[in-house]
Formats: structure tokens, C-alpha cells, sequence
């Protein structure tokens, strides 16, 4: 019934949007700090 819900109706389809553009958001600002850490890593020995 959840996933039903889930898929079938438009504040579950709003729902699911929402959780997929977090874990997006969140992918995409880890990367960005690994970026960062590793080029301050790379200043910091030179």
C-alpha cells in the first residue's frame, strides 16, 4: 500500500521527487568536500 501511495498519488510523487533531490544534493556536496579536502591535502604539502 505505501509504495502504492507512493507512486500513484501527487503528494507521494512530490515525496519521492524530494527524497531523490536530497540524496542528489548530498552526492553532490560530498564530492565537492572530497574535492576540497584533497586539494588542501595537496597545498598543505607542498
Amino acid at each position: 500500500m505505501a509504495w502504492e501511495l507512493l507512486f500513484s498519488s501527487d503528494f507521494g510523487l512530490m515525496s519521492f521527487a524530494v527524497i531523490v533531490g536530497v540524496l542528489i544534493i548530498g552526492a553532490v556536496m560530498g564530492k565537492m568536500y572530497s574535492n576540497k579536502m584533497d586539494e588542501d591535502a595537496r597545498k598543505a604539502g607542498k
